[in-house]
């Protein structure tokens, strides 16, 4: 029995790392008889685990605001809080442009997958308030630069670049050119 549940947990895994793969390649349409045949499993197997595109949409959204939410708490006491700022600015904008019409896709059914978006936002926010709040204190941020205020600065470089031919080197090639209006220092 403990096999089984090990082999799982490994399928789970498996099948969400190849759906955020996916997910960043084919955008919310990602193929789930795909997923499955690139994650090794059946169809049957992902919707055991996953029993919605819904179910296996919001799982991935998760996973990667749990990721960014590690990111800002190991980056707040980095000896430059401006540089460590950046750096998840930087992967947030990697992600954003990589969930291509995911937030959408999680609000279209219903009124719940808005309140689970939301709180995603709200667990960002609380990861990297401290962030922001060092870099602020040590003068790196211009003064009212709010965690909302860069979120929404990211999400709309993500979208405004969403149908360039490369749009994470655009969307990062933007994010240097707004630094200077959230970080006076650059």
């Amino acid at each position: 029995m403990t096999a089984q549940r090990a082999d799982a947990r490994r399928n789970y895994a498996r099948i969400l790392a190849v759906a955020e793969a996916e997910v960043a390649a084919h955008g919310t349409d990602a193929s789930l008889e795909q997923i499955a045949r690139t994650a090794g499993v059946g169809s049957a197997t992902v919707r055991r685990h996953f029993p919605s595109r819904r179910a296996l949409l919001e799982a991935v959204f998760s996973e990667r605001i749990d990721a960014l939410c590690s990111c800002a708490a190991n980056l707040v006491d980095a000896d430059d809080p401006r540089a460590a700022l950046l750096d998840w600015l930087t992967a947030l904008t990697a992600y954003a442009t990589s969930a291509r019409g995911m937030a959408d896709a999680l609000l279209q059914d219903e009124m719940d997958d808005a309140d689970h978006v939301n709180a995603c936002a709200a667990r960002l926010g609380g990861a990297v308030d401290p962030l922001l709040d060092r870099a602020a204190r040590a003068g790196a941020v211009a003064p009212g630069v709010t965690t909302a205020d860069l979120i929404s600065l990211v999400t709309g470089l993500a979208l405004a670049t969403e149908h360039h031919p490369d749009p994470a080197a655009e969307a990062h090639r933007l994010l240097a050119l707004t630094v200077r209006g959230i970080s006076p220092q650059g």
